[in-house]
C-alpha cells in the first residue's frame, strides 16, 4: 500500500500575526480593520456600543473599550480629537500601551499643539505613535493605493515607532519616518495641503492669461468697435489662440530664468554657500510645475490651430480672395521669400513642440527615476535651452517684420506677439553672458566648492609669510 501525504490547507500557512486593537467604528475604523484582517492580524474593536456591529468586519470581535484595550498592546484612536475624553478614564488599563493617533484636523493650526501630542498629555503612560493620517478610507477599501501609499510615521518611542512600520509594511503600505513626535503637526497639516507646488505656477498663469486677454481685448475687439468694426467673434478662437502661445513662451522663459539669476547671484557672492532670497528659493522648486503648465498651454496652442482651416471666417476669407483674384483677372504670385518665411515658422515650431513634450516627459517620476542625474540635467538643461530658443525663433518669424510697421501699434500698442518674447529674449541673452568660457569656469569653479573669501584668505596668509621671511 502507498504511503499516505497529508497536504495542508492553504489557511494552515497563513502566518498569524498579533492583535490590533481599533477604539472608533466609523468609515477609517472599519477600513483599517478590514486591511489588517487581510494581512493576518487580529482586530478588535472597541466600541460605547458592543452591541451594534452590524457594519463591522465579521471576522473581527467587538468588547468595550475597557475589555478591547486590555486584549492588544497596540491601540489605534480612530476618533477626532474632540472625542478623546473617555481615554482619561481608561489611563490605567493605558498603561504601557502604544496609541496610534491616525486623526486630522480641519484646517491648518487649529490646534496650538498637534493631535498626538495633545493625546501624550491626556495619556501619559503610553506611548503615541502619529500614523496612517495620509490615508483615506476610500483608498484602503477600493485597494487604489498608489496616491495614498506613503505613510508617515513619528514616535518619541523608536522600538514603538519600529512595531508601527511593520504594520504598516504588512497592509502594503511604506512608511517613512519622520522622526519624534514633534514632527506630527507637520504630518497633520500635510493631507490639508491642496497642490502647495502648484500655487505660485497657477497664480502666475492666471495673472499673465487675465493680462494677455485685456491686452487683446482692448488691441483688437475695442479698439475695432470705436471704428464701428464687430469683431467680437474674434474672442472663441482668435484671441485664445494668440493668449495660449504668448503665455506658454512666458512660462517657459520663467522656468529658466530664477536659474540664471541664481548664477549671477553666486558669481556675485563668490560662494555657494550663502542661502537665496526666499522669493527665488520658492520660484526654483516650483520649476517643474511652472514648466508643465507652459506644455499644457503650448498643446492647446497645437489644437487651435489645426482647427483655423475649417473656420468659416477663414474659409469665406479665402474664396472673397479667389473671387476678387477672377474679378481683375489676375492671379496671386507665388512669394519665395514667404514660402521660406511660413516653412521656417512651421519648422520651428514643430521642433519646439517636440522638445517641449520631451521635457514634460522626462519630467514624470518613472522616467526621471530611470535616468541617472547627468542625463536628466542634460535634458532639462540644455535641451531646455534649446526647446526655449526654437521656441523664441518660432515667434520672431511669425513676426517677422510687423514690428516695423506703424499700422499695427494700434492706440500705439505693439503687437502681443512681441510682448511673448520679451522675457525668454532676457533669458536667452543673460545665458549666452554667462556661457563665455570665463565667466563660465568661474560659476562651475563656485558650485564645486571654492569661495573667494577663502581663496583672498590664502593670498593674504602667504603674503604674511613672505613679509615674515623678508
Amino acid at each position: 500500500m502507498g504511503t499516505k501525504v497529508l497536504i495542508p490547507l492553504c489557511s494552515d500557512f497563513t502566518e498569524k500575526r498579533d492583535s490590533v486593537c481599533i477604539f472608533g467604528t466609523g468609515d477609517f475604523g472599519r477600513s483599517l480593520g478590514s486591511k489588517l484582517l487581510q494581512s493576518g492580524y487580529s482586530v478588535i474593536f472597541g466600541s460605547r456600543n458592543p452591541g451594534d456591529a452590524s457594519l463591522l468586519p465579521r471576522a473581527a470581535e467587538v468588547l468595550g473599550h475597557t475589555e478591547a484595550a486590555q486584549k492588544s498592546s497596540v491601540i489605534i484612536v480612530a476618533v477626532q480629537r474632540d472625542h478623546y475624553g473617555f481615554l482619561e478614564e481608561l489611563k490605567d488599563v493605558l498603561q504601557g500601551k502604544i496609541l496610534v493617533d491616525v486623526s486630522n484636523n480641519v484646517k491648518v493650526n487649529q490646534y496650538p499643539d498637534s493631535n498626538a501630542e495633545h493625546l501624550a498629555q491626556i495619556v501619559p503612560t503610553a506611548t503615541v505613535v502619529k500614523a496612517f493620517n495620509t490615508v483615506s478610507a476610500w483608498a484602503l477599501q477600493s485597494g487604489g493605493l498608489d496616491a495614498n501609499r506613503q505613510v508617515f510615521v513619528c514616535s518619541d518611542d523608536n522600538k514603538a515607532k519600529q512595531q508601527i512600520m511593520d504594520i504598516v509594511r504588512a497592509i502594503g503600505l511604506t512608511p517613512q519616518d519622520k522622526g519624534s513626535l514633534v514632527a506630527a503637526k507637520e504630518i497633520e497639516d500635510y493631507p490639508l495641503q491642496l497642490y502647495p507646488m502648484w500655487r505660485l505656477p497657477m497664480y502666475m498663469c492666471a495673472g499673465l492669461t487675465v493680462l494677455v486677454f485685456l491686452y487683446c481685448v482692448v488691441n483688437d475687439i475695442v479698439y475695432n468697435a470705436e471704428k464701428k468694426i464687430d469683431v467680437s467673434f474674434l474672442l472663441m478662437i482668435t484671441i485664445p489662440n494668440r493668449i495660449f502661445p504668448v503665455v506658454s513662451l512666458m512660462l517657459l522663459g520663467l522656468c529658466y530664468l530664477p536659474g540664471v539669476f541664481a548664477a549671477i547671484i553666486q558669481l556675485y557672492r563668490g560662494t555657494k554657500y550663502s542661502r537665496f532670497p526666499n522669493w527665488l528659493d520658492r520660484w526654483m522648486l516650483c520649476r517643474k510645475q511652472l514648466g508643465l503648465v507652459a506644455l499644457s498651454y503650448a498643446f492647446l496652442h497645437a489644437i487651435y490651430t489645426l482647427v483655423i482651416p475649417i473656420r468659416y471666417s477663414v474659409r469665406h476669407r479665402g474664396d472673397m480672395s479667389i473671387i476678387s483674384q477672377i474679378k481683375l483677372n489676375k492671379t496671386r504670385i507665388l512669394e519665395k521669400p514667404l514660402i521660406w518665411r511660413s516653412d521656417t515658422y512651421l519648422a520651428l515650431g514643430i521642433l519646439g513642440f517636440f522638445f517641449y513634450i520631451v521635457l514634460g516627459i522626462t519630467s514624470l517620476p518613472s522616467v526621471s527615476n530611470a535616468v541617472n542625474w547627468r542625463e536628466f540635467r542634460f535634458v532639462q538643461s540644455k535641451l531646455g535651452y534649446l526647446t526655449l530658443l526654437l521656441c523664441t525663433g518660432h515667434a520672431m518669424v511669425y513676426g517677422w517684420d510687423r514690428f516695423l510697421i506703424l499700422t499695427r501699434y494700434r492706440w500705439y500698442m505693439p503687437p502681443v506677439y512681441m510682448l511673448s518674447l520679451v522675457i525668454p529674449c532676457t533669458v536667452l541673452v543673460l545665458k549666452l553672458l554667462l556661457i563665455i568660457p570665463c565667466i563660465d569656469s568661474r560659476i562651475t569653479k563656485i558650485r564645486q566648492g571654492w569661495e573667494r573669501s577663502s581663496s583672498s584668505k590664502k593670498s593674504e596668509a602667504k603674503l604674511k609669510s613672505c613679509s615674515v621671511a623678508f
